[in-house]
């Protein structure tokens, strides 16, 4: 054994440097006893520049006296607590020659017994063995130093060896071993994780009568905890129970072994327990059950009575508790109680900063957390790479590459910060989420030790753009020569990539899973399922979605987008009814699929269910209702969407242009631009604000905004400039838009695209350039051409009466588009204005051998406005007999010419009812007016009609629930209604419609009322 050791501790001497060998021989000479004062100074000067002790034997040398055994022994156990490097080891090997050549190692156990314990922390195990063996009688102090400095050491194997030898000596006595012996061992199994070992110490406490010591217990609880997982708690519960004084140490290891193997409920009882028996839990259960409350169905209020015992108790003046308590409320959404106690904190740590700041991060606050940040600065305390961790994300969140650059800066300046991979990982997936892939590379390249978190980051930023696509493949083959193993993120990306590969490379990396064996994780099947959804191939996806063996939420969700994705309704209900648990991310889908198919009643219930069910709508939720809002032109939903945003604190830079679009079109310019000025002013917002002045004629504005935008360095994308060109092509301004079109390629470096092209030619077109607008489609490269382009062109032949051009288009379109309805409608209306009705009739057989029919056409209008709690409302409508006539030259009968004189009757069939509060549960009624393929305006003509003669009867109030009451009387004369119903003609709080159909008949003089002014009222009168 003893040359085991030799060689074992000859190769582990790292402690101290050759420098500090050098010294400690120096020290060592110097330290002699010698007759002259001069060489006694000389050799004490080392020694009293480390440790108290030390400097007390320096000052005996001084004076000529011999240091005894305590003293000597003092002084190795004060080198012993010096740090290695900071010239402990040094120290101590000069204590030892000192003890040697006093001849104290030999006759004092004390001195021996320091000096094993100095070369057990510092230097080689062969030299602490020497000194064991020297020993004429060791003790079980002395076994415990050896095995303790094996311990320590991760030679687990060896300590162990010690311990039989321990064993095997069989002297009764101070050798035998002792708990402290028992516990150190114990430990060792835990720290080797070696459970069958750990149980055969425990029989031999049992055989001993050591099982009911507390130190002995309390570390077979630990190994159990460690060694066993969650099979072996029941062992580490009856180790527990049979340890017969239990301290908070013993309820601190069991609790800790609960939560350890995510037994969280268990946790919490033996918290209740340990309160109930009267042991009194210190910072350290408080740190450890506060996490736990994180994870249980009730935590919220477990966290809440674990801060009311800590406030009971005064715990919370300790900085490690209101850390913890911070942690707990920022993972169960209440910022507001985090801000709370960290105002309360008399000291604060850079953990305390760097809880709250993290706390904001996973709350979304991330605006926040950045002026926070800036704030941790102004107190002069240093920010850790937990600091810059949680900044970098933040930054990642909002786009805002300013900051993130300045940490990459701030670590360049401190190379022991390149030593921190967590933090230079973060830092590569913030310039990914950036799309400054460059820059992530370049931050990737100065990782010095790269771990597997470090490929995946740069293999993710890869794969998050086809430009980068060859690189992905040339990393990934570094990867597979510098990293053994892939994991589960690896393989993730690799599917990822093969999305825009197309299908074949989805199959292929779908075939490439199932080879390296990671199909069966979900993450992994759900990413293949997504692949294939991606790539338009619902029908491999319903496959692979049947024999989904662990489906969960994302699955569900990923099936519901790809029933959006091919707008199938009724598919996707089934999923999201049948879902037994449904997320935030499930409702906004099913908001989203309401929004595009043009549901938007459906839109506003589920987002109010969604409310009902405890969610609180986040940033794509008011950005999906946003969409429901635009379709039913109401400025007052988007006001409330508004008001939402403001009061949950929802910052988000695209949300804020998704709200200035919503208000462009819904004809609030003004809201828009208020929105504009006060958000932060990048290309999101900039592109709502131009596409606002462009919707509504303001070209000039618009051009003079992108200049604005230019002067800022805002680098314009193929978006903007496709807005800027729709700008000029709708107010007329054709040598603004030939100038921004030029400028797409020479100036801004943007190839022009499809949407490019389409807007030339619109711009063209609409100014009667009909000629020069056909000649630049035709010319169009082959990735330009598309159908928009055509149809813009078809629709201003139609307004400037071009036939012969016209028809040119149209031969266009029907060969790209023959499933488009519109372009045939358009064609037809284009002869009809000519009365060349044999082309009408060609262009009708066409759409009926096609099985084409066009949709009935809808108009809005809002009626009234009704306010809460008034005196008066209206009791009925009336709606006289009247008749429209549709227009002669839009009637496309053909050579029956008599049907240019047929009339169009409309009946009020029902009525819709439609939230107008996407927050509140209000209700109101809507009317649309319908109208025919064959008539474009007719249904614009009934609106019109309908103002002339709806007259509506003011009676007092009945029902004193009434919930929809008018806010003023209106007289039943006809001039006078008609007035003031275009006086109020805008989207209030409350506004009453009526739908108005053409497919049935309205007989004359027949009166429909509206009884009773309660919902209940109206929704029984919607039924009937």
């Amino acid at each position: 054994m003893r040359a085991r050791y030799r060689s074992l501790g000859r190769t582990s001497y790292a402690a101290a440097s050759a420098s500090s060998r050098k010294a400690a021989r120096r020290a060592l000479h110097a330290a002699a006893p010698a007759s002259g004062h001069m060489q006694s100074q000389r050799g004490s000067a080392p020694l009293g520049l480390a440790a108290p002790a030390a400097q007390h034997i320096g000052r005996m040398l001084a004076e000529g006296l011999r240091p005894g055994a305590l003293e000597l022994a003092a002084a190795i156990r004060s080198a012993s607590a010096l740090p290695g490097g900071g010239g402990g080891a040094a120290l101590a090997g000069c204590l030892h020659g000192l003890a040697v050549k006093a001849g104290r190692v030999a006759s004092s156990a004390t001195v021996a017994k320091a000096v094993m314990g100095a070369y057990g922390r510092f230097g080689p195990l062969a030299d602490a063995l020497l000194v064991f063996d020297e020993m004429a009688r060791p003790d079980a102090v002395c076994w415990n130093i050896l095995i303790t400095a094996c311990s320590r050491r991760g030679l687990f194997e060896d300590a162990f060896v010690l311990f039989r030898s321990m064993l095997s000596c069989g002297v009764v006595g101070q050798s035998m071993p002792t708990a402290v012996t028992v516990a150190v061992i114990v430990a060792a199994c835990a720290k080797w994780r070696h459970l069958r070992t750990g149980r055969s110490v425990h029989g031999y406490v049992v055989k001993t009568g050591l099982e009911s010591d507390t130190l002995c217990g309390n570390a077979l609880v630990s190994m159990y905890a460690k060694c066993g997982g969650s099979r072996a708690m029941d062992d580490a519960h009856r180790a527990f129970s049979s340890i017969r004084c239990k301290d908070v140490v013993s309820w601190n290891s069991i609790i800790a072994g609960y939560i350890e193997n995510r037994l969280f409920q268990e946790a919490l009882v033996l918290f209740s327990q340990m309160i109930s028996q009267g042991s009194l839990p210190n910072y350290s259960t408080v740190a450890s059950i506060l996490p736990v409350c994180s994870f249980t169905e009730f935590g919220r209020y477990h966290g809440k009575e674990v801060h009311s015992f800590v406030v009971r108790h005064g715990l919370e003046m300790d900085v490690s508790v209101s850390n913890a308590l911070m942690t707990h409320y920022s993972k169960v959404l209440e910022m507001k109680a985090v801000e709370s106690i960290f105002a309360s904190m008399d000291v604060r740590d850079i953990v305390s900063w760097n809880t709250i700041i993290a706390g904001y991060v996973m709350n979304g606050y991330h605006y926040r957390a950045l002026g926070l940040f800036h704030e941790l600065l102004s107190t002069g305390i240093a920010p850790d790479s937990v600091s810059f961790i949680s900044l970098l994300t933040a930054c990642a969140q909002v786009g805002d590459v300013k900051p993130g650059m300045g940490v990459h800066g701030y670590i360049l300046q401190r190379p022991v910060l390149l030593q921190e991979t967590s933090l230079m990982n973060a830092l590569v997936t913030f310039y990914s989420h950036c799309d400054r892939f460059d820059d992530a590379f370049r931050a990737f390249t100065d990782i010095l030790n790269k771990d597997s978190i470090s490929w995946n980051a740069i293999l993710s930023a890869c794969a998050n753009s086809e430009q980068h696509i060859e690189k992905f493949f040339v990393l990934m083959s570094e990867m597979c020569r510098g990293v053994n193993q892939w994991d589960s993120v690896t393989v993730l990306n690799v599917i990822h990539v093969s999305t825009f590969c197309g299908i074949k490379m989805v199959r292929e990396a779908h075939g490439w899973s199932l080879r390296v064996g990671y199909t069966g994780e979900t993450s992994v099947a759900n990413a293949i399922l997504d692949a294939y959804v991606k790539c338009g191939y619902s029908h491999d996806a319903c496959i692979l979605f049947r024999n989904h063996a662990g489906r969960n939420i994302v699955t569900d969700n990923i099936m519901i987008s790809c029933y959006l994705k091919n707008n199938c309704i009724e598919d996707a209900e089934v999923i999201f009814n049948h879902m037994a648990e449904k997320d935030l991310t499930s409702w906004n889908l099913m908001i989203q699929l309401y929004a595009q198919n043009d549901m938007d009643g459906q839109a506003f219930s589920l987002f109010n269910h969604l409310q009902s069910e405890g969610l609180k709508p986040d940033i794509v939720s008011i950005a999906n209702i946003l969409e429901a809002c635009i379709h039913l032109c109401s400025v007052q939903l988007v006001r409330q969407c508004h008001a939402y945003m403001l009061r949950a604190s929802l910052e988000d830079i695209h949300l804020e242009g998704a709200l200035v679009d919503a208000y462009s079109k819904c004809g609030n310019i003004t809201n828009a631009y208020n929105i504009f000025q006060v958000s932060s002013k990048d290309l999101v917002t900039f592109t709502a604000m131009i596409g606002c002045y462009a919707m509504h004629g303001m070209a000039e504005e618009a051009v003079e905004l992108f200049s604005k935008m230019l002067k800022l360095n805002i680098r314009p994308d193929h978006v903007v400039l496709t807005t800027l060109l729709s700008a000029c092509s709708h107010a007329g301004l054709v040598d603004a838009g030939i100038k921004n079109f030029k400028s797409i390629r020479e100036i801004h470096r943007v190839v022009p695209t499809a949407e490019h092209y389409a807007c030339m030619v619109d711009l063209l077109a609409r100014s009667g350039h009909l000629q020069d607008a056909y000649m630049f489609a035709l010319d169009m490269p082959p990735h330009a051409v598309n159908a928009n382009a055509w149809s813009s062109l078809l629709g201003a032949c139609k307004v400037h009466g071009e036939i012969k051009i016209g028809q040119l288009a149209a031969d266009q379109l029907f060969s790209m588009e023959e499933g488009d309805i519109g372009n045939y409608v358009i064609m037809s209306n284009i002869y009809a204005a000519d009365e060349k009705w044999d082309g009408v009739e060609h262009v009708r057989k066409l759409m009926k051998s096609q099985d084409m029919k066009k949709p009935a056409g809808c108009s809005w209008i809002e009626d009234f406005n009704f306010l809460a709690a008034n005196s008066n409302k209206f009791s009925f409508v009336s709606l006289r007999g009247w008749r429209l006539f549709p227009l002669s030259k839009n009637v496309s009968t053909g050579k029956d010419l008599e049907a240019k004189k047929e009339t169009m009757d409309f009946k009020l069939t029902k009525v819709h009812t439609i939230p107008t509060s996407p927050v509140d549960d209000k209700f109101s009624v809507t009317v649309v007016s319908i109208g025919t393929w064959q008539c474009v305006n007719t249904a614009h003509t009934a609106n019109n009609t309908l103002t002339r003669d709806l007259k509506v009867l003011p009676v007092p109030v009945l029902e004193p629930s009434c919930a929809w009451t008018s806010n003023e009387f209106f007289y039943p004369t006809a001039p006078e209604c008609h007035s003031t119903l275009e006086k109020h003609t805008t989207f209030g709080t409350n506004c009453c419609r009526l739908q108005i159909s053409s497919q049935l008949h309205l007989e004359k003089e027949q009166e429909i009322g509206i009884q009773g002014g309660s919902r209940a009222a109206l929704k029984r009168w919607a039924r009937h």
